[in-house]
């Protein structure tokens, strides 16, 4: 069996993924929040932003987080393909939870179908980027951590669209983001606490990319453009993205005109 280190670098690799996470979170929940009071393509637009911010930066928390992982006496390599794959699958799943959520009329339902989709894609997420990596071994997992794993992504992926529903202003935002950003992390480390690897010096190891090479440029280049550009946007909202559409009861009343009297001839 090989010998596990899953913060190589001490404790700057964990800090620098939690605060990845922590960014989309923030990012998401201000994005969702003005597609609630959104209509029409600006509602999709808002959607879409949350969307990006909180599938990126949940992959951007994982692979961040495996450049501290490391096999003793093993270089670890991963596939382009499947890397690649598992950020388009937490981009998709998180966008289906939460186009679930603003667009319909039963919250509790959507809630719950779209915190159980969206989990179970994060998870998908996890173990497509463990599926990746290449080296002379083989991965196991136990079975009950795993099905912890998923839980904890579960109730994670349905806390997010709790919040991204029910969460207002700036404030309570910073305040839920951190909470969020715990979550994703303890998904993943759950994860990781799953996984054991028996060394095979038999098996190739070619056509993998160092994680220097490829996940780092990649990671950063992608969480620099999505994060620092959707923040900007979400902060500064335009006047009629962020103005509610009252209808019914709760339209303000307009007081009617009176008439000018005509004078007497």
């Amino acid at each position: 069996m090989g010998e596990i280190h899953h913060a190589d670098h001490g404790w700057v690799t964990p800090a620098a993924s939690y605060f990845v996470a922590c960014l989309g979170a923030f990012v998401a929940l201000r994005s969702a929040r003005w597609a609630l009071v959104s209509r029409g393509r600006t509602k999709a637009v808002w959607l879409l932003f949350a969307s990006t911010s909180l599938g990126a930066g949940i992959w951007s928390m994982h692979f961040i987080a495996m450049l501290g992982f490391s096999v003793s006496g093993v270089a670890i390599t991963y596939q382009l393909g499947l890397t690649v794959l598992s950020l388009l699958v937490a981009i998709a799943v998180v966008g289906l939870g939460l186009f679930t959520v603003g667009y319909s009329r039963r919250p509790v339902l959507s809630l719950l179908a779209g915190g159980l989709t969206t989990g179970l894609g994060v998870a998908a997420m996890h173990y497509l980027g463990m599926a990746a990596m290449v080296l002379p071994g083989h991965l196991g997992y136990d079975d009950a951590t795993v099905a912890l794993s998923i839980g904890i992504a579960v109730f994670a992926a349905t806390a997010a669209l709790w919040a991204a529903l029910n969460i207002r202003g700036t404030l309570a935002v910073l305040a839920a983001a951190p909470v969020m950003g715990v979550a994703v992390c303890a998904m993943h480390y759950t994860g990781m606490a799953a996984l054991s690897v028996r060394l095979d010096f038999s098996r190739g190891t070619e056509g993998g990319l160092m994680a220097l090479q490829f996940l780092f440029p990649l990671g950063v280049g992608l969480g620099c453009y999505v994060f620092f550009g959707s923040l900007a946007f979400a902060v500064s909202p335009s006047r009629t993205a962020a103005q509610p559409v009252l209808v019914g009861p709760a339209a303000p009343l307009v007081p009617r005109q009176r008439r000018p009297v005509n004078a007497r001839h």
